[in-house]
């Protein structure tokens, strides 16, 4: 699975532009958010992927545990974003080795000061064992 979720197709699968869309969404200007956001390949394990959301703080801004902690429940609903749309991208880069099923949005995870992550599981159905 490492193979096939490189650095460049998470790039493509969750483009830097993405965070500007959400804040200028959000707040009406792309500047105004504390954080930038790109996504990580975590692993396989157990019939799911592990993927993760990760909130890098911008230059001059606080990324503080009270401005993350509620993020999963907006990040899963929010349009912009579309976590639904990023697993069906997903499952189309698995070329029918395995299918989406279920995918959940984890608690928000304080890594430093600079840096918080929000774990996404997706679970696999159909798998291929090559």
């Amino acid at each position: 699975m490492h193979e096939i979720f490189t650095q460049d197709v998470l790039s493509d699968l969750f483009p830097a532009q993405r965070t500007a869309d959400f804040f200028e969404a959000l707040f009406g200007d792309a500047e105004e958010g504390a954080y930038d956001i790109s996504l990580s390949f975590k692993g396989y394990e157990s019939g799911s992927l592990r993927f993760s959301l990760d909130l890098h703080e911008r230059p001059g801004c606080c990324l503080a545990c009270n401005l993350t902690s509620g993020l999963p429940e907006v990040f899963a609903r929010h349009k912009v974003l579309n976590i639904a749309g990023l697993v069906a991208d997903i499952e189309k880069k698995l070329a029918g080795r395995a299918t989406c099923g279920d995918w959940k949005l984890g608690r928000t995870q304080q890594m430093n000061k600079s840096l918080h992550c929000i774990p996404l599981q997706i679970m696999l159905t159909n798998v291929k064992r090559d």
